[in-house]
C-alpha cells in the first residue's frame, strides 16, 4: 500500500510537500500525483520540496506527469523564451514586483493548472506569491465587485517595435490577415496603425465561477495591467511619447470608462492581505490552480531561473457572455464591422 504524502501547513505560506532526499523525482510524481492534485484542490497550490529538479529536460518530464493537457500561449503581456514544452519566466526587471495575476486570464481560453520549477533560486526574494481569489473577492467593496460582474473589464493593448510586445512576436505571425483572423476567432477588436503597429481592445469578465466547485472568483488582470500599477517614472516616460492611448497595456470598466489610481490601490491592498509566500530552493515545484489562485512575482538579487508549464485549459467565454454580455455585443459588432471592411478592401 502506497504511502499518503505529508503536507506541512503553514501560516503565511502555501502548502509544502516534502519528498525524502534520494526518491527518484519520476517515480515519486508518478505514485503520487493524485495526491498532490488532491491538495490543490483543497487549497490551491502545492509547493513540492526536495525532488532536485535540476533542468529544462527533468522540469518538463515532471510537469508531463503532474497535469494534464500541455498549452501554448498566445499574446503575452512581456516577453519570455521558449523551452518547449515550458516557457521561462516573465521578462520583468528583476527589481520591480510583478503583481497579482490569472495567467492568460484575458483569454477565451485560460490554463486551470500552472507548474512553476525552480532551477535556480535567486539569492535574496523571488518569491512567486500567492493569493486566493475567492477570499479577495469577498474582501473587495461590493459595489465594485457588482460593476465589475456587470460590465466585465477591458484590456487595451499597444503592440509595435517600440513600445510592448511586437504583434508579430505577440501573435506568432507576421502575416496581417491571420492576425485579423485570430482576432476575430478570439472576440479582439483591432487597429492597424499608419506606423504598423497594431492596437487591440478586449473585454473579459471579471468574476467567475470555479468550473468543478463553483465557487465565485476575482481572477483578472485588471490591477496589474492597469497603467497605475506601473512604476510612475515608467508610466510618466511612456504617456510623454506615446500618448495616454499609446501605452503597451492599460485596463478599463468593461463599460470603457478609466479606473482611477484609488481604486486600483484598492484592488493591490486586498490582494497583499490575501498573500502567502514561500522562498525558493533549487528543485522546487510549485502547482498552481491558476483559477483559484492569483500569483506574482517579488523583486529579487542574484540569478533567478524559474521555469513554467502552462496546462489544462478551460474556456472563460461563457462567464464573459454571461457576465458582460452588452458589452460583449458591443465588442463582437465591431469586431464585424472590422471584417466587413477589410473583406471589403480586398475584393476591391
Amino acid at each position: 500500500m502506497t504511502a499518503a504524502i505529508e503536507v506541512c501547513f503553514t501560516a503565511g505560506r502555501p502548502p509544502v510537500v516534502p519528498v525524502r532526499d534520494g526518491d527518484d523525482p519520476a517515480g515519486w510524481l508518478a505514485v503520487h500525483r493524485n495526491d498532490v492534485a488532491a491538495v490543490v484542490s483543497g487549497y490551491g497550490a502545492a509547493l513540492i520540496r526536495g525532488l532536485g529538479v535540476r533542468d529544462v529536460a527533468g522540469a518538463a518530464a515532471a510537469s508531463r506527469l503532474l497535469v494534464g493537457e500541455l498549452m501554448s500561449e498566445r499574446e503575452p503581456f512581456a516577453p519570455r523564451s521558449a523551452h518547449p514544452p515550458l516557457y521561462s519566466s516573465t521578462v520583468w526587471p528583476a527589481d520591480q514586483p510583478m503583481c497579482m495575476h490569472h495567467e492568460l486570464s484575458y483569454a477565451l481560453q485560460c490554463p486551470s493548472r500552472l507548474v512553476f520549477c525552480c532551477l535556480t533560486a535567486p539569492d535574496r526574494g523571488g518569491a512567486t506569491a500567492l493569493a486566493d481569489a475567492a477570499a479577495v473577492l469577498r474582501d473587495l467593496p461590493p459595489e465594485l465587485v457588482d460593476r465589475f460582474t456587470r460590465t466585465g473589464w477591458q484590456l487595451l493593448r499597444t503592440h509595435n517595435d517600440i513600445v510592448g510586445v511586437p504583434w508579430p512576436e505577440a501573435f506568432g505571425s507576421t502575416d496581417r490577415a491571420t492576425v485579423e483572423r485570430y482576432c476575430r476567432d478570439n472576440d479582439i477588436a483591432w487597429r492597424w496603425d499608419d506606423d504598423g503597429g497594431l492596437r487591440t481592445r478586449r473585454v473579459r469578465p471579471a468574476v467567475i465561477d470555479h468550473p468543478v466547485t463553483g465557487e465565485p472568483l476575482w481572477c483578472n488582470q485588471i490591477a496589474f495591467l492597469n497603467e497605475w500599477t506601473m512604476e510612475p517614472a515608467v508610466r510618466e516616460y511612456l504617456t510623454f511619447e506615446f500618448g495616454a492611448d499609446g501605452l503597451p497595456f492599460n485596463t478599463r470598466y468593461g463599460d470603457g470608462q478609466p479606473l482611477d489610481k484609488a481604486t486600483v490601490d484598492l484592488i493591490n491592498e486586498v490582494y497583499a492581505a490575501h498573500t502567502v509566500r514561500e522562498p525558493w530552493r533549487d528543485g522546487d515545484i510549485l502547482v498552481v490552480d491558476n483559477l483559484r489562485m492569483a500569483h506574482a512575482r517579488e523583486p529579487y538579487e542574484g540569478e533567478r531561473h524559474v521555469v513554467v508549464a502552462l496546462a489544462d485549459p478551460v474556456p472563460l467565454a461563457p462567464a464573459a457572455q454571461s457576465k458582460a454580455s452588452d458589452r460583449y455585443s458591443d465588442t463582437s459588432g465591431l469586431i464585424a464591422e472590422q471584417a466587413r471592411t477589410v473583406a471589403a478592401t480586398r475584393s476591391g
